[in-house]
């Protein structure tokens, strides 16, 4: 697939898809209609994240895309389309089913973090999240050479009162590092639903820590190598 390369992302951005599933960028002028119509009556979507929930579909432009994503080289934001439905106004392949990023991305480091992760409810539950963060892991730690960004190190940050996504990382194989304490402060958080541990820093808004869970290349030679030895032990 071409690679796109109006983005401000410091690494190759492309399309990337299976059977089931499409990551492709995120268009304002494709995608910020339907999502805005599809995410607007469920501000809940948003209850972890420090954004968000926005009033307006323009609000999510400025705010959101122009403001957070457009200007960082460290973040690029992938409309998720499910392939197994029809195909509509927002994919010719099928429907939008939410959306999903790579962030705080470091091209010295090698590495990156699968974030701002919005499964719209008719999609959650379903194949979609496990497609949509397996493409976004291959791609991340696959090397040039397979047609991956040969990245060492992919992490995943969650809130540690957001049990579900905690068990989505699990359940993808990211391992556990520790909590990050004190990691996050919600400014205004009462008023804008959001979920947070119960501890309010002063008249500012609500205390966050998170969950911190990590995959990298060692793990995933380590994954391919336990795989090779039951295939060889299903052989015998």
């Amino acid at each position: 697939m071409a690679v796109l390369r109006d983005l401000n992302f410091c690494f190759p951005v492309r399309e990337l898809s299976n059977e089931r599933v499409k990551m492709t960028p995120f268009r304002t002028s494709i995608h910020s209609s339907p999502f805005f119509a599809a995410s607007s009556a469920h501000p809940e979507l948003w209850a972890h994240m420090p954004s968000g929930p926005f009033q307006t579909e323009q609000e999510f432009n400025t705010d959101f895309l122009q403001a957070m994503f457009h200007p960082d080289p460290g973040m690029v934001l992938f409309a998720i389309i499910d392939k197994t439905k029809s195909p509509t106004a927002a994919d010719e392949e099928g429907a939008l089913a939410g959306i999903m990023s790579y962030i705080d991305t470091s091209s010295v480091n090698l590495s990156t973090e699968i974030g701002y992760i919005v499964i719209l409810p008719p999609f959650q539950r379903t194949h979609v999240t496990s497609n949509a963060v397996g493409l976004l892991l291959q791609y991340a730690l696959e090397s040039p050479s397979q047609g991956g960004l040969g990245l060492r190190r992919v992490q995943w940050k969650c809130s540690s009162v957001n049990v579900p996504s905690s068990r989505a990382a699990e359940r993808m194989g990211f391992t556990k590092e520790g909590v990050l304490k004190w990691h996050r402060v919600y400014h205004g958080g009462k008023n804008k639903g959001k979920v947070h541990n119960g501890l309010i820093v002063g008249t500012i808004g609500s205390k966050e820590e998170e969950r911190m869970y990590k995959q990298s290349w060692v793990d995933r030679i380590d994954t391919l190598t336990v795989h090779r030895s039951k295939k060889a032990r299903i052989v015998k």
